[in-house]
């Protein structure tokens, strides 16, 4: 496709600094603004409306499947969170303490939760006794907390909103149906809401989260090539069950241990939006969950006749679109880079002229292509419209997936590949992580994303250090 002119000029384009394309984007689309407190961001109304419409999605899915929510508290007691050594250690760093309460200092310190499966743990506890009382499929919106030492809005931030579902089963066969079923809930939702594919897979070890026995992950690439861990659903066997002493009455009257799962999609979300599918103009938001899916911009407002005739095709399609009518005294070209900027998928162009042909112009974002369309086919090619845009975002992100993937075989070959080209490198392991620290260390941060769970045979031997080969891995850099 051909360069496109760039209309909005004080958008640092994301070849000459992607990271400077990022922050421009978020700032200029007007999705957060900063706070006073580093790593924790405003989410201004337009970067809200995203998030409650990735919400309103996914919460419809959970309770399709069965899922309730519920909300646990902000504060951990430090005994708590002690219970389950891995768990603390591994996220030791990152915790954020209370010591203090009014006056007083505090008997015990509280933490502010950076995940919550030690207060599911506890609650369930006194509500699970019998087989009967299974499963639990819990999930809870909130806001986590976790002190990053490098931030950035939507990527890395200290406090973040997302989902964290937490269930308990009585077998493990149902606990590890659950951690499927959700990452492919995840997956289908990256590929059918937000237009984003990606790699799916199994944490390594050393990659999985702290307590988990298993880990699986979606791994959806950035434009630059750059992973980004777009969410993940955890297995953890009975071992935060017995840390806690829970027990159930099984069907044969002894005592049980129950299967735990956790899994959970973040705000981060917004971000892998914005690095997929934005570039130089600004956002290019996938229509599902874009707070405006049509933008009605009328020309020459000062004949006579336009403006009603906008305000009745806004009153035609609100019911059936996120419609916005652009009524302000600013130039058409200014309201044509506003809403580019922000990312609506389709602009709706009617004037004099338009209005004499019964018709008007659509216009789609992500290509600018112009289409005249009749007044009395609107509804539906609006409707055909918003899916061209779904899919030709789609299909453009996983065109820069496949083109910006590549097979090692050798060591030499991975180095190559990991220092002058962007993307993932699929290539063999031999199971051992002390391959992946060294690969981190000679390639400057290259670490494993995922084993996929449909694993190419690409090589006998691991590309790290020679024996052989227990799994095929794709692996990148990552945000």
């Amino acid at each position: 496709m051909a360069k496109q002119q760039k209309m909005v000029e004080d958008i640092t384009s994301m070849e000459v600094d992607f990271a400077k394309w990022y922050t421009d984007v978020v700032k200029k689309a007007e999705l957060v603004d900063y706070s006073s407190v580093k790593g924790c961001m405003i989410i201004r109304p337009y970067g809200y409306a995203i998030w409650e419409n990735i919400q309103a999605d996914l919460d419809k899915r959970f309770k399709e499947t069965g899922h309730e929510n519920v909300y646990m508290p902000l504060l951990i007691p430090e005994h708590l969170l002690q219970v389950e050594k891995d768990h603390v250690e591994g996220f030791a760093p990152e915790v954020a303490w209370v010591t203090q309460g009014g006056e007083e200092t505090l008997s015990e310190r509280l933490c502010i939760r950076p995940t919550s499966e030690v207060l599911f743990c506890e609650h369930y506890k006194k509500i699970i006794n019998s087989y009967r009382d299974l499963p639990k499929l819990y999930n809870q919106w909130c806001n986590v907390m976790r002190w990053e030492k490098t931030t950035r809005p939507f990527l890395r931030s200290s406090e973040f909103l997302w989902q964290e579902g937490h269930t308990m089963h009585e077998t493990k066969e149902e606990a590890m149906e659950e951690t499927m079923q959700q990452l492919r809930t995840y997956e289908e939702f990256y590929r059918d809401t937000l237009a984003i594919p990606a790699v799916t897979g199994r944490k390594t070890d050393k990659e999985k989260f702290a307590g988990a026995l298993e880990t699986y992950t979606i791994e959806p690439m950035m434009h630059n090539g750059v992973a980004l861990q777009g969410g993940t659903s955890h297995y953890f066997g009975t071992h935060f069950a017995e840390c806690f002493g829970i027990t159930f009455t099984g069907r044969d009257n002894t005592q049980q241990v129950p299967h735990q799962t956790s899994w959970g999609v973040s705000t981060r979300m917004i971000g892998a939006i914005i690095m997929v599918h934005g570039d130089d103009n600004g956002l290019v938001l996938p229509p599902k969950i874009a707070p405006i899916q049509l933008v009605i911009v009328p020309i020459a407002v000062h004949k006579p006749g336009v403006l009603e005739k906008a305000r009745e095709l806004q009153e035609q399609l609100k019911g059936k679109f996120r419609v916005k009518l652009d009524e302000s005294d600013n130039s058409p070209g200014w309201k044509f880079a506003q809403y580019e900027m922000k990312g609506v998928p389709l602009r709706l162009e009617i004037g004099p002229k338009d209005i004499e042909n019964n018709q008007c112009v659509l216009v789609t974002r992500h290509n600018r292509e112009k289409t005249f369309v009749s007044l009395d086919e609107l509804p539906q090619v609006i409707e055909q419209k918003l899916q061209e845009v779904h899919d030709g975002i789609y299909q453009r992100a996983l065109e820069n997936l496949k083109e910006k993937t590549s097979v090692a075989t050798t060591l030499d070959e991975f180095l190559d590949i990991a220092q002058n080209k962007p993307g993932f490198i699929k290539a063999m392991w031999c199971g051992d992580s002390a391959c992946e620290d060294k690969i981190k260390d000679l390639t400057n941060g290259v670490k494993s994303r995922c084993i996929p769970f449909e694993e190419e045979h690409l090589a006998d031997t691991c590309v790290c250090c020679g024996k052989p080969a227990k799994h095929m891995v794709y692996w990148g850099k990552q945000y």
